[in-house]
């Protein structure tokens, strides 16, 4: 089976010199944080929105890898050099670019929620098991009170994540508005549980022998891709009409 890359960041805020045209069905520019980037073909976005397909092997095309502080994601960026590519959808191209952002943002908040779940029951199962002064360090009522307000911010995104993905299939007018809804608002909770489930572990959360870092920086990756939560905020509200 192969596998495709998909190249859209600079759809949600480009940095100085990257971005893909296309003129006379070839590729230009370069294209930064491409998601799966170690991939078969690439599906790319230009400046206008358009899609294109072109393979990893194409005459012309650069690929080179980035090191984030994901070590989990193989990123990295894509040079065009007068790359022949193959367009899609070419009279819906805009559609179907906002439609595989959404799907993108829905897909990394489910993938932050999954990471904090994680890291909040093994912050719980530390503390059950973790003693201190003849007492697990659970029955400490500051503890408590982070646990507790890990998993009273955690839980109502299940909720959100899920409406956020039924959205995409069946309400296409609530579909973008939520996408951004859950990515933003994932990113501030998934921000929150990283950091505090490692503060119950003390020092201990940040050794290779705990792997809480693994989905902090996980969740420090899923919070920027596609677009960090300010910006994200702000196209929903551009969205609905509410931008100053």
């Amino acid at each position: 089976a192969a596998v495709a890359g998909v190249a859209l960041s600079e759809i949600t805020g480009a940095r100085d010199g990257a971005g893909v045209e296309a003129r006379d069905g070839r590729l230009h520019g370069r294209a930064q944080f491409v998601v799966d980037y170690e991939a078969d073909l690439y599906i790319v976005a230009d400046r206008t929105r358009g899609l294109h397909l072109v393979a990893a092997d194409a005459p012309g095309l650069t690929r080179t890898e980035f090191r984030t502080i994901d070590a989990t994601r193989p990123t990295g960026e894509l040079v065009f050099e007068g790359v022949a590519a193959e367009p899609l959808k070419a009279g819906d191209g805009p559609a179907a670019v906002r439609a595989m952002i959404d799907a993108g943002r829905v897909m990394l908040a489910a993938d932050t929620l999954g990471a904090a779940q994680d890291m909040l029951d093994q912050a719980v199962t530390y503390a059950k098991g973790r003693v201190q002064f003849g007492r697990a360090i659970a029955t400490f009522q500051a503890v408590k009170h982070m646990c507790a307000e890990m998993a009273a911010s955690l839980e109502p995104c299940r909720s959100l994540v899920w409406y956020a993905g039924h959205a995409l299939d069946h309400l296409p007018e609530e579909a973008s508005v939520m996408a951004c809804h859950a990515k933003a608002h994932l990113s501030e909770v998934g921000t929150f549980v990283a950091r505090t489930s490692t503060e119950v572990h003390g020092g201990m959360g940040f050794t290779d022998l705990v792997g809480l870092h693994y989905w902090f920086k996980r969740i420090g990756y899923n919070r920027q891709v596609l677009g960090g939560p300010q910006a994200v905020r702000a196209e929903a509200a551009a969205l609905q009409g509410l931008a100053a």
